[in-house]
């Protein structure tokens, strides 16, 4: 099990190396009792929204599908992965 905290400034890249940005937040989908990491914000429109400056257009969010591995102080993501 990982923490949130884990994640945070860790590097994001694509198996092949093009590197996304740094993780800066998580996104997750609340019901009740539980909470579901959906994607990571990754970039600088998400970095102003992490601290409550709102931008046109969404945050640069990773989906969370698309991790492959995380080594390191790198997450990996498939190959062909855009920021939604």
């Amino acid at each position: 099990m990982r923490t949130y905290s884990s994640f945070i400034g860790r590097e994001v890249e694509t198996e092949g190396g093009r590197r996304l940005g740094k993780c800066l937040d998580l996104r997750a989908e609340l019901d009740r009792s539980s909470a579901e990491v959906t994607g990571l914000v990754v970039g600088g429109r998400g970095g102003l929204e992490h601290y409550g400056l709102k931008r046109r257009g969404r945050p640069d969010c990773v989906p969370w599908s698309a991790i492959a591995r995380i080594e390191g102080k790198r997450i990996i993501v498939r190959d062909g992965t855009e920021l939604e």
